[in-house]
Parts: structure tokens; sequence; C-alpha cells
């Protein structure tokens, strides 16, 4: 007979929050008829969040399907390294099966957190798992959201074939960013373009890295799926569309949040993905899986209302992949 599902999820609000333990990973030991999961996102955003729900959904169905009872707390990391590594300590301490960290820094001290005692690691979302230092570790496998960075820059110059000076923003502290600011470089510079970067690491510091590119005259601005940028995003996208500068992305959330457009992956799915490896990691073992799995892309989207604002023809962007259809949300 089938076991009952029980499930709890639970969003960590504040650094304050740590001195609870993990509700969902208890200190009994636990068998594959009962999975104790930790679900921790560096951060809250509109991506991060679409792959938790994903994720926590798919757990769901995994012990309605094989009859076991899976129980998890999701947690938020505030983008900060300390907090980070106390909710991974505490989820190794509580015995946790398996955590599923989403995002770079989330996984990388997650992987800390685990390597002496060979907790799964199955993470979510890393662009590049390489450079991140997250492969050849026995312990820690996941899903890439590896970004496209070739594909974007075309769509920028498809749209704009005269366009001579591309922005780019990002964050230092973000390792996702690294490889694909290198490639936009030397793929704008085979262009014949030019380009101007500025970084950011707060709020207010994007803020004024946008207004610093509006007056360098940039005509479009490219960001990787970088967490900090997309964070500010909904208090740029206004001031970008009123100046007339697209927003080129690696990711939909800053296109749900007022950018304008972006090819890669769907979140949803890679969430979804994250979950069965996961299970598997727990009811398998991790001898067979693979360094990391990458998900393919191909989807376009783009937002209507931005796209109207810069008075732009998307359909421009039909041999690059199937076009979605966006508004902007807060979400």
């Amino acid at each position: 007979m089938k076991k009952n599902l029980f499930k709890k999820a639970v969003a960590l609000a504040s650094a304050a929050l740590m001195t609870l333990s993990l509700a969902g990973c208890g200190n009994t030991a636990s068998s594959t008829n009962e999975i104790k999961v930790a679900v921790i996102k560096q951060l809250d955003h509109a991506s991060l969040d679409e792959i938790a729900n994903a994720i926590t959904a798919e757990l769901d169905v995994l012990a309605e399907t094989n009859g076991v009872t899976i129980t998890y707390t999701v947690y938020s990391g505030q983008n900060d390294q300390s907090t980070l590594k106390q909710i991974s300590d505490q989820a190794v301490a509580d015995g946790c099966d398996v955590i599923i960290p989403i995002a770079t820094m989330a996984a990388q001290v997650a992987a800390t957190s685990t390597s002496a005692f060979k907790t799964p690691v199955v993470y979510a979302a890393i662009s590049d798992p390489e450079g991140a230092g997250l492969t050849g570790i026995e312990n820690v496998t996941g899903t890439s959201d590896m970004l496209d960075t070739a594909t974007i820059i075309d769509m920028i110059f498809a749209a704009d074939n005269d366009a001579s000076k591309i922005g780019l923003l990002y964050s230092l502290s973000e390792a996702n960013s690294a490889l694909p600011i290198e490639e936009a470089k030397a793929l704008i510079e085979e262009k014949g373009a030019s380009y101007v970067e500025y970084t950011a690491s707060t709020n207010d510091e994007v803020v004024a890295a946008v207004s610093s590119l509006i007056a360098e005259g940039v005509d479009a601005i490219f960001t990787p799926t970088d967490n900090v940028i997309m964070a500010a995003e909904l208090a740029i996208y206004e001031e970008l569309a009123n100046a007339g500068i697209p927003h080129y992305t690696g990711a939909d959330s800053f296109v749900r949040n007022g950018g304008f457009t972006t090819c890669g992956v769907n979140y949803t799915a890679l969430g979804t993905k994250t979950a069965d490896l996961a299970y598997q990691a727990v009811t398998q073992g991790m001898n067979d899986m693979n360094d990391y799995y990458t998900m393919e892309g191909g989807i376009v989207t783009v937002n209507t209302e931005t796209a109207k604002a810069l008075g732009i023809d998307y359909s421009v962007f039909s041999s690059f992949g199937e076009i979605v259809e966006v508004t902007t949300s807060e979400d």
C-alpha cells in the first residue's frame, strides 16, 4: 500500500530565521521510502522561484508515483554567502538525503558543506558548472542552463543592423556571468561593433550603471544569467524603454520583469529535470550520473509591452526559435 505524501514548503525570509532547524529534514535516519530534501534558492526572484516551484511540484509527483514519502523545505539564502552556509550546514546536520541548491553561489556553498559527508547535491541552473568548480565532485551533479551567447548577440544585430555600440551589464560576483561576457566581447568585435561594460553589485549600483550606459549612447544592452541584475530589472526596464534601448538578457525572468527579450531554456522543465535527478541520486546512487546535464534551449521570450515601447518588430526573431510572448509582471 502506498504511503501518503507529506510535504512542507517554507520560504526563509531572513537570516534571523536560521535559528530554526530544517522543518523538512529531521534527525532520524531515512530510507528510500522516506526521503528528506532541502531546496535552497540563492535568493528570491522570478527565475529561481519558478525553478523551485517546478522542483517541489515534481517531488510531489514522484512521491505519489513511487509510493514514497518525500518531505522538503524551500529556503532562500537572500544572496548572502554566510546565510547559505548556515542553511547548507544545517541540512547536512539534520540528515537530509539530498540538497538541491538553485544558482551558482548556493551550489558552491552546498558542495563545500557536504564535502566531508558526501550528501548528494543536485543543483539547478548553473550556466558554467566547470567554471564554477562544480565538476569532478563525486557527490555533486545537476542541471545547466548554459547560455547560447552567440544566438543572443545575433538577435541584437538582427533587430538593428546598424547597432555600433553594445552595453554589457553584469555583476562581478556572479560566476554565471564571466564566460558569456567574454564570449559577448569577442562576438561583438566580430560584428565590427564596440562594447562598453558596467558592473554592479546592488540594486542602486545597477540603476546607476544603467544611467551611465544610457549616457554612453549604447544601442542595446546584453546581460547574461546574472542574478544581481535580474533582481533589479523592475527598477530599470522603464528607463531603458524610454531611452529606446533594448535589454537582451540571459533568462525569461528578466523579460517577465520588463526586459526586452532572451533566448534560453524553459525553467519549469529545468526544475522538473532537477527533481528527477535528485530522486535518482537518492534511490539509485550517483555512480552512473553525469557531472551535469545541459538543458535544451531555443525558446525566444519577448515582452510585448517593452517591444511596443521600443518600436521593435520582434517577428525578426522567428528564425531563432519558438517565440513566447509575455507581459510585465512583478512575480
